[in-house]
């Protein structure tokens, strides 16, 4: 910007003095410091826009190329699985009928013992005759409920000393 020292701003003082006058120099500075104020906010105004510009251009750019980018992913994907797809029916087609296997009565319950086993053992990790004798909640008690049934007998005879 414009370099104004002291000795400057006080020749550019006393030339407007002259110029204009006494009685009318507050006036003019006044204007001249809203008009320098005003010129001050619409640069700002401009650069903030220009700013903005800039950003939504590079935002634009980011958005079109992360696009690009999913799209080619995607039709990757797309065409690896239609090859895999093609392989396995390929693969299917090739596949004798003789060869295939087929399931016996043997392997049926076999089968069918392995579920009923696992079924027991994922059902019952713990017995039911334990939870009922070691507190297993059968159902839902309050909380006064709960003191009062593990709260400590009292005895008929109690003896202080």
């Amino acid at each position: 910007m414009i370099d104004l020292g002291l000795t400057k701003i006080a020749v550019i003082g006393v030339v407007a003095l002259v110029v204009i006058g006494p009685e009318k120099l507050p006036k003019v500075a006044r204007m001249a410091g809203s008009l320098y104020g005003r010129m001050q906010r619409y640069l700002h105004e401009v650069k903030s826009e220009v700013s903005r510009e800039i950003e939504m251009e590079e935002l634009r750019n980011l958005k079109k190329e992360v696009e690009e980018t999913a799209h080619t992913i995607r039709n990757d994907v797309e065409s690896s699985i239609k090859e895999s797809l093609d392989d396995v029916e390929s693969a299917w087609r090739d596949l004798p009928t003789s060869t295939a296997p087929a399931a016996t009565m043997n392997d049926l319950e076999r089968k069918a013992r392995d579920f009923r086993r696992k079924k027991l053992v994922r059902n019952s990790a713990i017995p039911g005759w334990y939870k009922q004798r070691h507190g297993g909640k059968s159902h839902i008690i309050s909380g006064a409920a709960r003191v009062k049934k593990f709260r400590p007998r009292a005895s008929s005879t109690s003896s202080f000393f």
